[in-house]
């Protein structure tokens, strides 16, 4: 095979194809994230993804690291974590909290109803067996040129979103040096491209690394192995195995290894090909897509679980030669077509072109927004990027996008780097549909199906009852018991937020095989929560018990309490889950007497209320708050993502809303500015909205993430939680789409919270539920035309302001509306 592949290399540079601007691409200030320096941290890195595979590249001068990512790379093993005689304390836990002594409840749970072990290691589970989402390693280059240490002029490293492709351009000793980097999803590989204007001047040495569990090999000129066993959590054998390949060709020069290390001098240009494999089971024992079975099953007979040998070679290290055999400009060509049958659905600007802010780095913007300067398009590249995110991070057949989506640099990513259900991993997907992005919702649909089996376990070891539940830590080892501590770990309507999902995608497509295939799930989900439920006698209302409002306190006795009674967001979401429910069985003509109890159930949850000072409540009492600021605000659900509060429908709730937000405030995390950008979209105020993006831009940097919750935007467009968390690139993408476009079942509305900031653009490509696509045109702040297609619906109605138009359409069929 090596010999093969140096046969090969003058076709492998063969093409070396630049790829000009395309027709419909955004404007440069909408398309480029633009750096110019070096980064030292992982939010100052261009990330690169093929929703497998993932790399972030530095962009340093005398060094390159270039951190490797493979979404399999998990510590940790299955385990069993249900305490199997939880119910026995169930009884006195409900009767402590019906009698308001909720402080003896909470003591309960602690003792008696959150997970058995360590859970997720509060945090930090690489060790125990929850595990920890890893990095794969780092890729070293290290240049070695007689100018590598020469003053650097003209440094620009810009991240293509229309294209998924890193570049960086520098000048050093007369000379200019370039490279190139993209993730390809067809051919399964990270390719880097190293040039320069002179010959003879690419001299660099490259090493793989990894922070633990890791051996090295060198098989071939240009050739090494890296491949290791992570933790099991249990310090046995269990752990998931990887290995990563590296292949390195060059033209002209010289070539050679030396130990464990590349060594390339003289080049006048060089390919970087990496690819990785684990052999990570998931998903109800199913290895997650079709080529990591291939590689699996390649690794399994070239180790048996020993170090494989330099002539034993796991498929990743056949991907990277058979990638180096192709033509870069044919890798990246069709990696450029993969990428683009994604993000081209969709095109916004904003504003007219702005060659200030094309000329600006992307620091630059950030910092001149959030002082106040106009910078429309700055919104367009913030959207941009967040579908770039997904598509770069989710693809059907893989794990979901998880709170780093698939970049992590260390071992102990923050958090695990898990799917947290209490908010997190959903925000990751509510541009999916909205955008454009249906397919890439697959692997969340995949996730929740997984939790199926182990969580009827654990709703009959916790509440005996029926159905399903899992609760807001979620890893690819099926847990789905509620978390090590009361405070947040009993938050029991995860499971009933993530069918959401479920029954959306459904209302988005109408595609009856994918109900046919949910509706166990919708229906286990339901059966579960209808055994739950208990009376509260004093309102006569059926109540969740015990729960939480998501990580929130409320005050008792003037000390803080967690553990309670039917929270708002609990009843919400199970209003949302009944009536999905219950329609799904009547559309599919099931369960006739499912349908009955669900339609006696439903009226008879607790209903959202106002508090005495016009807020909507967050519990089922009218407790003072531990935190009036705090960054959940689970009980607008029904706000959004939901749809029982609206400013039409229940205008006194709207209002009630508004004033929650109001005590709420405009600063927060993340992930918590972009809930409420989406929030003030569905109230239809665009203004309040954009006021809130502007502060989720403030610039965030090292010395910002030591700052707990401060929020804000990394250099690279990371959002910041902080640390890097990345649900706010994904929400604040969302909410741009709310701002333009909002759907029910039955009706689409355009331009609901147009902001002022943006007077003039157009939008093409947004979906509507009911089966619609969406493309709109406004000028001076208004709506000027608004073309809508058939993508398998029939009957909608279209409203702009006062402006009501019933619509029927043919399957296919586009009609222009103008204004």
């Amino acid at each position: 095979m090596i010999v093969r592949l140096l046969s090969a290399l003058s076709l492998a540079f063969a093409t070396t194809t630049t790829f000009a601007a395309t027709a419909n691409a955004p404007r440069d200030e909408a398309r480029y994230v633009v750096l110019t320096s070096p980064g030292e941290h992982l939010f100052e890195s261009t990330p690169l993804g093929n929703g497998r595979l993932g790399a972030a590249l530095y962009g340093g001068i005398t060094e390159e690291r270039i951190v490797l990512n493979e979404t399999g790379l998990w510590s940790g093993s299955p385990q069993e974590a249900d305490r199997p005689d939880a119910h026995k304390a169930l009884p006195e836990i409900r009767r402590l909290l019906l009698e308001g002594k909720n402080h003896e409840a909470e003591a309960l749970v602690n003792s008696n109803f959150t997970c058995a072990g360590a859970g997720s290691g509060k945090g930090s589970g690489a060790n125990v067996p929850y595990g920890c989402y890893q990095t794969l390693g780092n890729l070293r280059l290290i240049f070695t040129d007689s100018s590598a240490t020469k003053p650097v002029t003209n440094y620009r490293r810009t991240l293509d979103l229309v294209e998924a492709v890193g570049r960086l351009d520098y000048e050093q000793d007369g000379v200019r040096f370039t490279r190139e980097a993209f993730v390809s999803a067809p051919d399964e590989v990270i390719v880097i491209r190293l040039g320069a204007s002179a010959p003879g001047r690419i001299s660099f040495d490259a090493r793989l690394d990894r922070p633990e569990r890791f051996a090295v090999e060198s098989y071939g000129a240009g050739d090494l192995l890296m491949h290791g066993q992570l933790n099991d959590g249990r310090n046995g054998d269990a752990g998931v195995r990887y290995a990563a390949a590296l292949r390195i060709i060059q033209r002209g020069g010289s070539i050679e290894n030396i130990e464990n290390t590349v060594r390339v001098r003289g080049a006048d240009e060089a390919l970087v090909f990496v690819t990785a494999a684990t052999d990570i089971k998931t998903f109800a024992g199913r290895k997650i897509t079709a080529a990591r079975d291939a590689a699996v099953d390649d690794m399994d007979r070239a180790t048996g679980h020993v170090p494989p040998g330099p002539h034993d070679l796991i498929s990743s290290e056949y991907r990277a030669a058979r990638a180096a055999e192709k033509s870069y400009g044919k890798l990246r060509a069709a990696h450029v077509a993969d990428y683009r049958r994604y993000f081209d659905r969709v095109a916004l600007e904003l504003g007219a072109p702005d060659p200030v802010a094309a000329a600006r780095s992307t620091p630059e913007r950030l910092k001149a927004f959030y002082e106040g300067g106009a910078d429309p398009s700055l919104a367009a590249l913030f959207f941009n990027f967040g579908r770039y995110l997904l598509i770069s991070s989710s693809r059907p057949g893989g794990l979901p996008a998880n709170l780093q989506g698939i970049w992590a640099d260390k071992i102990q990513t923050a958090w695990n780097g898990d799917w947290h259900t209490n908010i997190n991993v959903q925000m990751n997907y509510w541009p999916a549909e909205t955008t454009n992005l249906s397919e890439l919702h697959e692997p969340l649909f995949a996730l929740i199906g997984s939790l199926v089996a182990p969580g009827e376990k654990t709703a009959k070891a916790y509440y005996g009852a029926r159905g399903w539940v899992s609760f807001l830590l979620s890893n690819p080892w099926g847990f789905t018991s509620p978390g090590e501590s009361a405070s947040w770990g009993s938050t029991v309507s995860c499971s009933a937020w993530l069918c959401q999902h479920l029954w959306d995608h459904y209302l988005f497509t109408g595609d009856r095989v994918f109900l046919e295939r949910i509706y166990p799930i919708l229906k286990g989900s339901s059966e579960f929560y209808l055994d739950m439920l208990i009376l509260e006698p004093k309102s006569g209302w059926l109540v969740t018990a015990p729960s939480n409002s998501p990580e929130n306190a409320f005050l008792l006795d003037g000390k803080p309490a967690h553990v309670c009674l039917g929270p708002t967001a609990d009843q919400q979401m199970l209003r949302y889950l009944f009536a999905a429910t219950r329609e799904a069985a009547t559309l599919l003509d099931r369960d006739q007497s499912l349908r009955a109890e669900l339609a006696a159930a439903r009226p008879r949850l607790a209903p959202t209320r106002l508090g005495a000072d016009g807020r909507v409540m967050e519990w089922l009492e009218e407790y003072p708050e531990a935190d009036p600021q705090h960054r959940h605000i689970a009980h607008l659900w029904g706000l959004y993502p939901g749809n029982e509060i609206t400013p039409r429908g229940t205008p006194e709730l709207a209002a009630g809303a508004r004033k929650t937000l109001d005590v709420r405030g405009d600063g927060s995390t993340g992930w918590s500015l972009a809930y409420k950008m989406g929030m003030w979209a569905r109230l239809g105020d665009g203004d309040r909205a954009h006021k809130i993006f502007r502060n989720a831009l403030k610039p965030a940097d090292a010395a910002t993430t030591k700052v707990r919750f401060s929020g804000g935007t990394y250099a690279n467009l990371f959002g910041s939680h902080p640390p890097f968390q990345i649900d706010g690139n994904f929400g604040g993408a969302a909410a741009i789409a709310e701002m333009l476009l909002q759907s029910s079942a039955t009706g689409i509305e355009l331009l609901p919270a147009l902001p002022t900031a943006w007077p003039e653009g157009s939008v093409r490509g947004l979906r509507a539920r009911g089966g619609f696509e969406v493309d709109l045109s406004w000028r001076e702040g208004g709506l000027t035309t608004a073309t809508i297609r058939s993508v398998g619906g029939a009957k909608t109605t279209v409203r702009h302001g006062d402006k009501i138009i019933p619509l029927e359409l043919a399957p296919r069929e586009t009609r222009e509306l103008r204004f």
